[in-house]
């Protein structure tokens, strides 16, 4: 099948070019020390514990009266929250992850004057583009699964009883496993709509910003309590980027222009 051996092929370049994977392991090793920071280092350095914070007593009464959160002591419970709270964060990881292998896949082909034979050949576009976004995509959530398996193997080892399975729940599974992979395709898509216009990889990641900004906001916004992410907000999430996708995928077809790539990039 020709998708799929154009696919090893696009693995294989990115084994040979693993340079390409800092920017996400560094934004994966700022996601997983910053929450173990906050719930962790901190207390063991000042000596007060998170439950003697007046600053997360409203916190734990909210969080402890989910179902998942019930059976905690108080500071296993706010644990529980800042590494639920923070696990936002892991959904930058295949977002920076795909951005960076979709725009050097498209652009680094073209300067290295190896896209124009496989344009040439039969594979239809949707083939073409289709090997090239699973070829981003694929590693980019085998990073964010290993991620997540050190994430929780930090609270095994260093948080208290009962706050790894708060972390395995459904919560929290969602907004790594469903908007993590959704918010990379996006990102993944939105590159290669770039990627096959411009002859700069720096270009074609810099459009990656319009996917990256909503994750902090996130954030922000779970901060100040203007958002909380429940079930619903998650699926309403869920279902924006689905939408999403389905028209990048048809702008991206529509947008990859052979013929120009042929003649432009010679």
């Amino acid at each position: 099948m020709r998708m799929m051996a154009l696919l090893r092929k696009e693995l294989s370049d990115e084994r040979q070019n693993l340079a390409l994977f800092v920017p996400a392991i560094i934004v994966a090793m700022v996601a997983i020390l910053l929450p173990a920071f906050v719930a962790i280092i901190v207390p063991a350095l000042t000596g007060e514990r998170l439950s003697d914070s007046r600053d997360f007593a409203v916190a734990l009464q909210m969080y402890q009266a989910q179902p998942a959160a019930r059976a905690l002591d108080p500071e296993a419970a706010i644990q529980a929250y800042l590494f639920q709270f923070f696990a936002v964060m892991l959904v930058l990881i295949p977002v920076t992850a795909s951005m960076s292998l979709a725009a050097y896949s498209v652009v680094g082909e073209k300067q290295a004057r190896s896209l124009e034979p496989l344009l040439v050949t039969p594979i239809t576009t949707f083939e073409l583009l289709g090997a090239k976004v699973l070829g981003a995509f694929i590693p980019s959530i085998l990073l964010t699964a290993a991620s997540f398996a050190v994430y929780l193997l930090v609270t095994v080892v260093f948080a208290r009883p009962g706050v790894t399975g708060v972390l395995l729940g459904l919560h929290s599974m969602a907004i790594v496993f469903a908007l993590g992979p959704l918010a990379a395709l996006a990102a993944l898509q939105l590159a290669v709509c770039v990627s096959s216009r411009v002859n700069d990889a720096r270009t074609a990641q810099q459009i990656g910003v319009v996917i990256i900004l909503p994750i902090p906001g996130l954030l922000i916004g779970q901060l100040m309590g203007a958002l909380t992410l429940t079930g619903p907000v998650i699926a309403l999430i869920a279902a924006g980027l689905a939408v999403l996708n389905a028209g990048l995928m048809w702008l991206a077809i529509r947008l990859f222009d052979r013929e120009t790539i042929l003649t432009r990039w010679r």
